[in-house]
């Protein structure tokens, strides 16, 4: 696969970006990386995620694929080798709703951690 055939748009603090960081490397997807400020985010940004505006964003040949369980539940569904989530269907829901589950709860003490 093509290096630039993938791009994550992300900040390096954030575990959302983080958790499709390590998906993708786990599946042996090459990608490229691009760390974004986002007290001045970047005209790509704002053009991929035009309604939120925040990362992670996945650019897969040039679509965006945005919110980091969105992108999860993508990558596995694209790329079948190593699958991360199980194929029966009641346990794929409840592996999803625990990633949405710890996501949400370590999210907020992350977020409450840095900025109190």
């Amino acid at each position: 696969m093509a290096k630039k055939e993938v791009m994550l748009l992300g900040k390096w603090a954030s575990p959302f970006v983080r958790r499709v960081e390590w998906v993708l490397k786990l599946k042996g997807i090459q990608y490229d990386y691009v760390e974004e400020d986002l007290s001045n985010k970047s005209s790509l940004l704002l053009n991929y995620n035009p309604i939120w505006k925040k990362v992670p964003v996945l650019v897969h040949r040039g679509k965006p694929v945005v919110e980091s369980s969105v992108i999860l539940e993508y990558i596995d569904e694209t790329w079948k080798e190593n699958p991360i989530l199980p194929d029966d269907p009641f346990e794929r829901a409840m592996a999803s709703f625990w990633a949405k589950f710890a996501g949400e709860e370590f999210g907020q003490a992350m977020w409450q951690a840095l900025c109190v």
